[in-house]
């Protein structure tokens, strides 16, 4: 028994051994907050004081300096983070993940972002800032490579550290501009069903713009100041599903929509523009952002900075603030080639057959061969049979895209946002940005206001439509005329004194509307709707609209659908249902049982509508585009759409009313099984939740070591707390995507502007801030944006980088 006593003893000893040592080495592995640390190619002492959520606030004496140090704090914090964003775009992935990966690698090693990268680095002025600034900041993150200390994940992997490079961080851009384009998901899509069905099951989509109806107005002309100048057959949906799939299983989420919105001095209580913005990119862990002070003689921002990039996408200072939205412009169109039947290395062209070029990429693969990739590319661009694993299509579909085809100017652009000096600075540097289209919004205390477009637009031929796969052979199809900046949609200093973008369809320039995959109005509606009537707008104020959870267009909808259902044949608790409806102001809070209730309808909904000619697999494809947001309002009060019959049922047509009674009742007998009987267990709360995955945290040992949550959340999709999820079979919502943060800057009292992040500063586990944010985020709270120097060194470790001698 004694001897058993000790056995155990030992044992226990060892367990508790093996775990102090983990534990510890673990803490080792936690940034430095506090302290020295000595930095080559600095020129003098640099102070970075890490506040009390662990935001740098860098003092140095020059800007080189400061992006230096920027480099080595970021690197810290987010080193993990950079090495999986630097990977996406020239196929990478496989050699930290295996074959499992290789469908990523296969896709975008093809599409050519990687090449796109070597030839705007080769054309970047050596001698200009950007230039400097950017290798200063690549240089941090080298030194910190080199000397500090290694994140965890690179040793669970087995993945040696390499030095960083300009390269890099145009590829980080390249996927991120890829990750805006929804053509891909949907233009196979429409055109399968096209070929399928006709035309006429098209028309409830409105592809041709007209479900548009919250328009961004555009607006030039009107000047703050009176010397600012004027600124002027085949299965085709298998390509959707392919990219989709890539997308949603990439370990970077993708840049999904966005609400921004500014108001002007006229409109506010204290006589100064108000900027909010609320990019909604997938959630992760660590989130997307990461913020950074700087402040040198010559320079402050505030700003917001992808992984490995050195220039922030959002930012603010005393003097102006700026963000960004989805423009969800179509700058991606595909084309089917036709080969020569006599030599399958030939295309045909208005000209004639041409040679496909080809190129060729070498793609490593961790445990197993290299697979090499020989990628045809006509005129159109890269040919996708091949690259996209699962397509089987004979016939050739070539991809082309804006990004890759014209001057790459992305890092002189980001560059020119970050430094402008007034807003006509700032108008120039949008206009370097060809590729993705977006919302830029700004403001300033000089109470300019701003929404300006990104991206070079292109009129097709009057015969084209840019929805579907494109003739590659016939020399109509690939016709574009590219139009001036000047074109591009913009309201500078509006009449109506407000500007905002809720990737909502701008109004027609030149009564040509600009084809795109634009939101539905909702969320523009219920943002314009809030904006007109009031002009005493305060930060508060802003803070609780950035909270708003109510539905604009759904309570309508709810209505008309009530009319469809017959009371008499309701059961007690079908008929408690549409009572709660009845009642239902659209808003989604997280103790409410009406947006349960909706949510499923909407999904029976949908199921019973367009899966039977679908198919299980395109449905669901078909759920991942903004085709169906778009489409839900109108199809759904159209009693004449041919998507009502069920082709399923041979001997009967079935009608609206039939098919939305059908998918009521079936809501609530999902709902009863699902939940129980007792209606007011319904609450959002139990099927509405949101967890922030890491990578690593699909391995069921190592998730809840590094995954953050699980929460429970109001908002829902299309609102303006846009929490979004995948609707799914199950009745379990379980958030993907939302506002990556929610910024608020009042320049009334730019020291006290807010903001929050989804989980924290840090990607590293063991820092106080990896999660410190995330409760907070989950209710809605903000924090400060600090910037008044003496706050900041009284809430603020510190940490101090000297010359290396």
């Amino acid at each position: 028994m004694k001897k058993l006593k000790k056995i155990s003893f030992i044992i226990l000893s060892l367990f508790a051994l093996i775990a102090i040592s983990i534990f510890g080495y673990t803490k080792y592995k936690k940034p430095s907050y506090d302290g020295k640390v000595a930095l080559q190619n600095i020129s003098k002492n640099t102070t970075v004081y890490f506040d009390d959520f662990g935001v740098p606030h860098i003092y140095a004496d020059t800007q080189k300096d400061a992006m230096t140090v920027l480099g080595y704090v970021h690197a810290q914090d987010r080193l993990w983070q950079m090495e999986l964003m630097r990977r996406i775009a020239p196929g990478r992935l496989s050699e930290l993940f295996g074959s499992k990966a290789l469908p990523n690698d296969k896709f975008f090693a093809g599409i050519g972002i990687d090449e796109n990268s070597e030839k705007a680095i080769a054309e970047l002025d050596k001698n200009s800032e950007t230039y400097i600034l950017a290798n200063a900041y690549l240089d941090g993150i080298n030194q910190f490579i080199e000397n500090g200390k290694t994140p965890l994940e690179f040793e669970l992997v087995g993945v040696e550290k390499e030095k960083y490079t300009l390269k890099d961080v145009y590829n980080i851009f390249g996927f991120m501009s890829f990750s805006f384009a929804m053509a891909q998901k949907t233009d196979p899509l429409l055109t399968d069903i096209r070929d399928k069905f006709g035309m006429d099951y098209l028309k409830d989509f409105g592809i041709d713009g007209s479900l548009g109806k919250t328009q961004l107005k555009s607006y030039k002309g009107l000047e703050a100041k009176p010397n600012r100048a004027v600124l002027k057959s085949n299965d085709y949906a298998e390509i959707s599903k392919s990219v989709a799939s890539l997308l949603d299983n990439s370990p970077i989420p993708p840049f999904i929509g966005s609400n921004s919105w500014v108001i002007g001095a006229q409109k506010t209580k204290n006589g100064k523009v108000i900027f909010a913005n609320d990019p909604h990119i997938g959630f992760s862990q660590p989130c997307t952002w990461y913020e950074a002070h700087i402040v040198t003689p010559d320079y402050e921002i505030y700003g917001y900075y992808l992984a490995g990039t050195p220039f922030p996408l959002l930012g603010h200072n005393r003097n102006y603030a700026y963000g960004l939205t989805m423009f969800e412009n179509d700058d991606l169109d595909l084309f089917q080639e036709e080969e020569n039947p006599e030599n399958t290395n030939q295309y045909k062209t208005i000209e004639g057959f041409k040679n496909y070029s080809i190129r060729k990429k070498i793609i490593k693969v961790k445990d197993s061969a290299s697979v090499t990739l020989n990628i045809k590319e006509s005129i159109h661009g890269p040919i996708m049979n091949g690259l996209l694993t699962t397509l089987t299509l004979q016939k050739p579909i070539a991809m082309s895209w804006i990004y890759t085809q014209q001057k790459n100017q992305i890092l002189q652009a980001v560059h020119a946002l970050s430094h402008s000096k007034n807003v006509n600075d700032f108008y120039n540097g949008v206009s370097l940005i060809h590729a993705p289209g977006l919302n830029v919004m700004y403001g300033d205390a000089q109470n300019n206001i701003a929404w300006i477009t990104s991206g070079k637009l292109y009129k097709l031929d009057k015969s084209v439509n840019g929805n579907f796969i494109m003739n590659g052979a016939n020399g109509i199809d690939d016709k574009r005329e590219f139009l001036p900046f000047s074109k591009n949609p913009s309201a500078i200093n509006p009449t109506w004194n407000y500007v905002y973008s809720s990737n909502n369809q701008p109004e027609a320039i030149d009564n040509y509307l600009y084809p795109g995959y634009y939101l539905p109005q909702d969320r523009a509606k219920r943002i314009d709707g809030l904006l007109a009537p009031k002009n005493d707008w305060t930060s508060t104020d802003v803070q609780k609209m950035i909270l708003d959870n109510t539905s604009s267009v759904a309570p309508s909808l709810v209505a008309n659908w009530l009319n469809t259902i017959d009371k008499k044949t309701t059961n007690s608790n079908e008929k408690a249902a549409l009572e709660i409806l009845k009642k239902w102001n659209g808003s989604n809070n997280r103790n409410e049982v009406a947006p349960t209730i909706y949510t499923k309808w909407l999904f029976c909904y949908l199921k019973n509508t367009f899966q039977d000619e679908l198919g299980k697999d395109n449905f669901n494809a078909f759920l991942g585009t903004h085709i169906i947001k778009q489409t839900i309002a109108g199809q759904s009060q159209n009693e004449t759409s041919p998507w009502w019959d069920n082709l399923e049922t041979k001997d009967k047509k079935e009608t609206r009313s039939e098919i939305l009674s059908q998918s009521f009742k079936e809501a609530i007998v999902a709902l009863e099984k699902q939940l129980e009987t007792d209606m007011s267990a319904w609450t959002w709360n139990k099927v509405h939740t949101l967890e922030h995955k890491h990578p690593l945290g699909k391995v069921v040992a190592l998730r809840g070591y590094f995954n953050v949550g699980t929460y429970e959340v109001d908002g829902t999709n299309e609102v303006i707390n846009n929490l979004i999820f995948p609707m799914t079979e199950d009745g379990i919502y379980k958030v993907t995507a939302g506002p990556s943060t929610r910024r608020i800057i009042d320049f009334s009292d730019v020291e006290n502007s807010v903001s929050i992040l989804p989980t924290g500063q840090s990607g590293v586990p063991t820092s106080p801030h990896y999660k410190d944010q995330a409760e907070m985020y989950a209710q809605g709270k903000f924090r400060k944006m600090k910037m008044n120097k003496k706050e900041i060194i009284a809430t603020s470790s510190k940490l101090v980088f000297v010359p290396k001698k």
